[in-house]
């Protein structure tokens, strides 16, 4: 196998188990909060474990770089947080569909940051994105836990887009192995606070699913990741990624029964769209 089909087979893989990430907000029984608290606590001791193996160094240049990246870890807790609650609101499907959006609103922040345009066509994609998200909403009321599901689907995205692009000021200096340790280990220490709020009790199932998630299916899939983009495109890779909501809505059919309704199907095909035809159109 050459390199480029090993690249493409790491990522493939990566995207796979990250399709099995959402299934865990129905699994583990316990507020989302927590849930992502353990799973940057184990990630995040499995990428050092990771970085001390290949002998990297996690000192940074600079020490408002700390601060920097100190930032980042808060929006990934806030992220990973609110796709997890909009998962327990809603379905597996909505939660991996309204998160989908993230690349919608990456087009209108890069410019922000990179001093670059926004294109007419980046703002009908955008549009056209939104309006299948409102597809998937049966009613929009406060009262009702699916338009809830999407908001805070869609604050999932969001937070992720910011999170992408402060990743893509920091990725040419750091390895992402270094990029990712530091935004998780953050995230681990700002959400202790949580465990004296909610004083979860943990059953050695939780223990294990969580800890599954946190090293197999963030651990592992983020650094398998970060190793195929040595030889494959961030738009191929970008392509590929598509795929994650598809693949944890079937995930989601064989092991938790959750089929999607025609308005979710629907919803989710013009979202899905819209997303591949700005990964492809980016380049």
């Amino acid at each position: 196998m050459n390199k480029m089909n090993k690249s493409l087979l790491e990522i493939h893989l990566a995207v796979f188990l990250f399709g099995f990430a959402g299934l865990f907000a129905r699994l583990v029984s316990l507020p989302s909060i927590i849930i992502t608290f353990g799973r940057v606590f184990f990630s995040s001791v499995f990428l050092l474990v990771i970085l001390f193996y290949l002998k990297k160094d996690i000192k940074l240049n600079q020490r408002k770089h700390y601060f920097y990246l100190a930032i980042m870890g808060v929006i990934l807790a806030i992220h990973w947080s609110t796709f997890f609650k909009s998962i327990q609101m809603s379905t597996v499907a909505i939660g991996l569909l309204t998160f989908s959006t993230f690349p919608v609103f990456v087009t209108f922040i890069e410019p922000y940051f990179f001093k670059e345009k926004i294109k007419l066509g980046d703002i009908i994609i955008a549009i056209v994105t939104f309006s299948g998200v409102a597809i998937v909403i049966p009613n929009f009321e406060f009262q009702n836990s699916i338009t809830w599901g999407v908001l805070w689907g869609v604050l999932s995205g969001f937070t992720y887009a910011v999170l992408s692009v402060l990743n893509r000021k920091y990725v040419k200096e750091y390895s992402s192995l270094v990029i990712a340790f530091y935004e998780q280990a953050i995230a681990t220490i700002i959400l202790i606070p949580f465990l004296f709020l909610h004083k979860p009790v943990f059953s050695p199932k939780d223990v294990v699913m969580i800890a599954l998630l946190g090293i197999i299916f963030t651990g592992i899939a983020h650094s398998l990741f970060i190793n195929g983009l040595k030889n494959v495109k961030a738009q191929k890779a970008g392509i590929i990624t598509t795929l994650e909501p598809v693949y944890g809505m079937i995930f989601a059919i064989i092991l938790l029964r959750e089929l999607p309704t025609l308005r979710e199907l629907v919803g989710g095909i013009i979202i899905l769209s819209m997303v591949l035809y700005s990964s492809i159109k980016s380049k």
